[in-house]
């Protein structure tokens, strides 16, 4: 793996470092640890943005099939 260097603020850096050490990792996994999240909120967004969508006949069958899966799994 190569390396590269950014430039981010004397201050930004510090902190970025302290809570990596806080977390046990190093400053490259945190920056990972970091992007891995905004990843995440970015995919939830999207889902919250698609499921704000469904329409309401769609959304009534999704609640009427998982309705019956719950119930056949108690049968």
């Amino acid at each position: 793996m190569s390396h590269t260097t950014i430039k981010v603020s004397r201050d930004l850096r510090d902190l970025l470092k302290r809570q990596a050490a806080e977390e046990h990792r190093t400053l490259g996994d945190h920056l990972a640890y970091l992007a891995s999240l905004a990843e995440k909120q970015r995919r939830l967004k999207r889902l919250r943005a698609e499921i704000d969508a469904t329409s309401p006949e769609d959304l009534a069958s999704y609640r009427e099939e998982s309705e019956w899966w719950e119930r056949a799994q108690d049968a």
